[in-house]
């Protein structure tokens, strides 16, 4: 099943942002990531099976401050 997952972060810098994505990038399942938002602070994650809870802690390693806000089926 395709699921959508949106998580809210606080990066500190670009370098901090560009570590979480490669390590939302890394996860099982995973097909796209892409950031969204004013100031770029959304990471929206596409895949097939992705564990939302997994993601959101190994992106909160990286950067400190990600919630996790929505999981939909597409």
């Amino acid at each position: 099943m395709m699921q959508k997952i949106v998580i809210q972060m606080q990066p500190k810098c670009g370098k901090c942002r560009t570590k979480a994505m490669m390590a939302a990038a890394k996860a099982l399942g995973v097909n796209s990531v892409e950031l969204q938002g004013e100031n770029k602070n959304q990471m929206v994650v596409i895949g097939d099976g992705v564990d939302a809870a997994a993601l959101t802690s190994s992106v909160r390693k990286k950067v400190k401050n990600a919630s996790l806000e929505m999981v939909e089926e597409l």
